[in-house]
């Protein structure tokens, strides 16, 4: 083959991967697309709602109690989830507890739930967990959602001010700011990230309201998913960088 026919070949050769470099196949746009439509792909969530079962939680002046709201709006927020991409387990996804079923006396089954739920979330083995529970105060003054984490994880940290940002962003009514809890039993002895997210006060009565309404409980577990979605997505950024 003379030198003329080699260059020309070897610029044809190159032109062709350029080509094909510039247009992807099929498979890797496919694929590309479901990244980006689904960025909670394959993440492993557990979601706590808090109490259940004979441990109500707090209560409102009105009989309103924090089992209940706390379990609606961790289903909504598994919902969100779901829908873009993750896998998420509920410890409990009815009104129970997760004592065993002889065990009696509340402060026994309180604290064999909290070591059962414990356990739940080494078992699934997820990313990171969140625990939802609602606030009450002899004070009536007091309101808004805040974020809590355990001091010595930082990316427990990262996670409650993700969604703090977002519940501030998005609700208008806190000025709240995450808090470091040390006392929070799951937090301190989860071997994942966590973050305890307070919703509010059943013993603010206009609060109350809110947290009994459906669209409000929807508002918030919004604000809780993307606080999520910006806690996983721009942790997948950094990794890019690195």
């Amino acid at each position: 083959m003379s030198k003329k026919k080699k260059v020309a070949f070897w610029f044809l050769g190159l032109f062709l991967l350029i080509f094909l470099l510039q247009y992807p196949t099929k498979e890797a746009i496919n694929s590309s697309n479901s990244a980006w439509s689904l960025p909670l792909n394959g993440k492993v969530i557990v979601i706590d709602p808090g109490h259940g079962g004979a441990d109500g939680g707090a209560v409102g002046s009105d009989g309103t109690v924090e089992k209940d709201i706390a379990l609606e709006v961790s289903k909504i927020v598994q919902s969100y989830l779901m829908q873009h991409g993750a896998l998420v387990y509920l410890t409990r996804e009815e009104d129970v507890d997760l004592a065993a079923e002889g065990t009696s006396g509340l402060a026994n089954r309180k604290s064999e739930d909290i070591r059962n739920r414990l356990a739940f979330i080494h078992e699934k083995q997820p990313e990171f967990f969140i625990s939802i529970h609602l606030n009450a105060l002899p004070s009536k003054q007091w309101h808004g959602a805040q974020t809590f984490y355990y001091p010595r994880f930082e990316e427990g940290e990262h996670l409650a001010t993700m969604i703090q940002e977002e519940i501030i962003r998005n609700l208008e009514n806190t000025n709240r700011q995450p808090l470091a809890l040390d006392k929070m039993y799951l937090l301190k002895h989860a071997e994942v990230p966590g973050a305890l997210v307070e919703i509010g006060f059943l013993s603010n009565e206009a609060e109350r309201e809110q947290l009994k309404d459906e669209t409000y409980q929807r508002q918030m577990a919004a604000s809780i998913y993307e606080g999520i979605l910006r806690y996983v997505t721009e942790d997948a950024v950094e990794e890019e960088v690195e």
